[in-house]
């Protein structure tokens, strides 16, 4: 049997396709100021939008540049198909049973991807998480989420405020996301499917740090869920899942600054990304000194962390200690008996700021291994080009 295959991610053929065209037209000698009025275009910033991969380019106005480049035969048709998949977003989501504005962007990145590599220093990530353990994740941010809106820090930071029907239709309908947890927390599940195709599913390594785990993340039934869920994805084919102690060393003392996540695609020449996570803002990076360095990051966090049969041996204790903390009977907990599901199971109703049973404290942690060693948002995204320094781009999702 043929794997499947996925669908490609449309933000990744965005960006080839704007690298693609900037490079036709330095090729031609042409600024854009003369491609705007060769191509008569009644704005200079649709090409600068469709050069940097910040919108769904139309067929036909690539086919002009095209055109215009003088581009033909083999490198037209190819160039003018992952146009068609950069903008092919009907086909994208049919392939989600629910899908929101707040996910839809990590959504796009991992559409298409061979391989995923995450490292999670105090959440475990969206595509390990129960619907329980989302839901508390997303509640316990809901707070910091209506003061520092990701995308009006963007604006307030670049100078750019938002204008029109069209930007105003997009706010609302991310204020509708936030007003409603239990669809967000469907939406992060249904990315989930992703590692359960049978037949052509990405290459899955997750590192997560033991305070991920830990009794401060959620009550205790909610983590015993979690980690129940974390045994089971753990024994999946595609998966390997890594628990890094404490007590590791990385490298020589390295110490990781953020979460972040690593994402390879089908085609060879879609580039690779990083996400890095941080409070306000996740940025997406394509250039290749960047990611080389987080690579590296990451087998060092592979070396320290214990082996997959010891990582399932230490979340089996933890269990056994969050019980002890509280939670209720094994078996019975939120999350436990729906694995994955793309049809989250119903979320628990218990008001965010009902009283929760006090953890006990944890044992202390068994020795690591040795060697060298999200509130939910849209992603900001970088130009290959540009320097790590600079300031990076929002992704809009269309």
């Amino acid at each position: 049997m043929q794997p499947e295959q996925p669908i490609p991610s449309p933000t990744l053929r965005r960006r080839r396709l704007g690298s693609e065209l900037r490079r036709l037209r330095e090729t031609a000698g042409l600024t854009g100021e003369q491609v705007i009025e060769q191509v008569n275009w009644a704005s200079a910033s649709k090409l600068s939008r469709l050069e940097n991969g910040r919108s769904r380019p139309d067929v036909g106005d690539v086919m002009d540049l095209l055109d215009l480049y003088g581009v033909t035969g083999a490198e037209r048709e190819e160039l003018v198909g992952i146009a068609r998949d950069a903008g092919n977003t009907r086909a994208f989501l049919s392939s989600y049973a629910v899908m929101t504005s707040l996910q839809r962007a990590y959504a796009e990145l991992e559409a298409g991807c061979t391989e995923i590599q995450e490292y999670g220093s105090m959440i475990v990530p969206g595509l390990l998480q129960t619907s329980a353990y989302a839901k508390v994740r997303i509640l316990a941010a809901r707070p910091l989420v209506g003061t520092t809106d990701r995308r009006a820090i963007w604006q307030k930071a670049t100078g750019k405020a938002a204008a029109g029907q069209k930007a105003a239709a997009k706010a609302a309908a991310k204020k509708r996301d936030l007003d409603d947890p239990d669809t967000e927390v469907a939406a992060r599940q249904s990315r989930q499917s992703m590692l359960l195709r049978e037949n052509g599913g990405p290459s899955y390594t997750a590192v997560l740090e033991e305070a991920a785990l830990g009794l401060r993340c959620g009550p205790p039934d909610v983590m015993v869920g979690q980690l129940q869920h974390l045994c089971t994805v753990a024994k999946l084919s595609n998966v390997t899942l890594r628990i890094l102690p404490p007590t590791a060393t990385i490298a020589s003392w390295y110490l990781p600054e953020t979460a972040f996540s690593i994402y390879h695609f089908a085609d060879p020449e879609d580039p690779s990304a990083v996400a890095v996570e941080s409070l306000a803002t996740d940025l997406i990076v394509n250039d290749g000194p960047v990611l080389e360095q987080y690579r590296k990051v990451f087998n060092w966090l592979c070396t320290a962390a214990r082996s997959p049969d010891e990582s399932i041996d230490w979340l089996t204790d933890a269990i056994v200690r969050h019980v002890a903390a509280g939670a209720a009977e094994l078996g019975t907990v939120p999350g436990a008996a729906a694995p994955l599901d793309a049809t989250p199971a119903p979320l628990d109703t218990t008001p965010a700021d009902s009283p929760t049973t006090t953890p006990a404290p944890m044992s202390p942690p068994v020795a690591g291994g040795t060697g060298p060693g999200r509130p939910a948002g849209p992603p900001i995204q970088r130009e290959p080009q540009e320097p790590a320094t600079h300031r990076a781009e929002q992704v809009t999702p269309d």
